[in-house]
């Protein structure tokens, strides 16, 4: 089998493999999968795997922004992994998705997520469960209830807006210092800011998007730098509460909502799961954001059947919110060891304890404290791709 950049000319391949795979694409909705496809195809960001002319499977490497406590940095999003009925379990996905890390590593990325169908395939090359996707319901009623704080200037907003979105999401996640959450770029927000049936609204620092969801509500994304604005967008969303019942809404596990609400006791949540890879361990050390007060001194022995270039001993310092991975040579001091999926979840701000119950961490336990202490995180996201 052969493994190649797909293009504009593979679409109607690509959309077969898609329903196989994930069932029917309704008619209204092919041109738009087209229209998305298309920047990403002629991008060298969709993989096949052929069996001579034949498409046997595909994933896609979508390019985000994703903060990790407050500091942004390229994110590679693997979708869309597919393998047609005939070709399964002969070695094609895993064949496509160590496809997917390689070429993300050729577009800088030093991290990847993706939402997973199976977890054996994913942790097979690398990825580990780091954060979920946290969708609440809550009765419109108690939205409703939220009473506005001052005079918030509040306007509706459309896909001329979507610069200032993909700003304003630098500045809230940075300021939040927040884990997890990503970003689409320009000129898909301003594809979503398109919408018809999606209402949209912009604060000075916040805005939402919802909508109707059958007889409910849907919240995509609410997200608010200051009470006033929160009030103000929360009691919007709200005062449908005489036609929808409950809204569900997607939210960060400490959202503020949650602390507005006059009520709070058994609550409705269902969280969607998401996978993380450290892909370029140097990299992905450096652009990540730490801590301030957080220090660390420690060796890693990392082994990474994937990428090689991560295997080996590694030192890993933190200090006044910056971090730093320094290859050393083999015959350095012995320190904790982990596989790549390990040292991803300690990355993502799965605590030590629990990678050592697992078995994704080993060796040396006398840094534990100061390396959960560095990669603290309370890892979610906003948005499903």
């Amino acid at each position: 089998m052969e493994i190649r950049d797909l293009t504009p000319d593979d679409q109607d391949a690509l959309l077969d493999v898609r329903r196989r795979s994930f069932g029917p694409v309704p008619p209204a909705e092919v041109e738009s999968w087209r229209a998305l496809a298309v920047p990403d195809l002629n991008e060298g960001r969709y993989l096949g795997v052929f069996d001579g002319g034949r498409l046997a499977g595909s994933a896609r490497v979508r390019g985000f922004t994703q903060w990790w406590h407050g500091r942004p940095q390229p994110l590679a999003g693997v979708a869309g992994v597919t393998v047609n009925p005939e070709y399964r379990g002969r070695g094609v996905g895993t064949a496509v998705m160590r496809a997917a890390v390689g070429r993300a590593t050729d577009l800088g990325d030093a991290v990847s997520a993706l939402y997973p169908a199976t977890t054996p395939l994913y942790r097979a090359t690398g990825y580990e469960h780091a954060g979920a996707q946290h969708l609440v319901t809550i009765p419109t009623e108690a939205l409703r209830a939220i009473r506005p704080a001052g005079d918030v200037p509040v306007r509706r907003m459309d896909a001329g807006d979507a610069a200032e979105v993909v700003a304003l999401l630098h500045r809230l996640h940075g300021q939040a210092r927040a884990s997890g959450p990503i970003s689409w770029d320009e000129r898909t927000w301003a594809r979503r800011l398109a919408r018809e049936d999606d209402f949209l609204y912009l604060a000075p620092d916040g805005y939402a998007v919802y909508r109707w969801d059958g007889d409910r509500m849907r919240v995509d994304n609410l997200v608010a730098g200051s009470q006033e604005t929160a009030r103000a967008l929360w009691s919007l969303v709200g005062s449908a509460s005489s036609v929808a019942k409950t809204v569900t809404a997607v939210l960060a596990p400490d959202d503020p909502v949650r602390w507005l609400l006059r009520e709070r006791s058994v609550e409705e949540v269902t969280m969607v799961r998401w996978m993380f890879r450290v892909i370029d361990v140097a990299a992905a050390v450096e652009r990540r954001g730490f801590p301030a007060g957080a220090t660390l001194d420690t060796t890693v022995e990392v082994e990474d059947p994937v990428r090689p270039g991560n295997t080996g001993r590694w030192r890993l310092t933190v200090s006044g919110g910056r971090g730093e991975a320094k290859a050393l040579s083999a015959d350095a001091g012995a320190g904790p060891a982990l596989r790549i999926n390990g040292l991803s979840a300690l990355y993502a701000g799965i605590p030590t304890a629990t990678l050592r119950r697992t078995g994704l961490l080993s060796g040396d336990d006398s840094h534990d404290e100061a390396l959960d202490t560095a990669f603290a995180a309370q890892p979610y996201m906003l948005d499903y791709f």
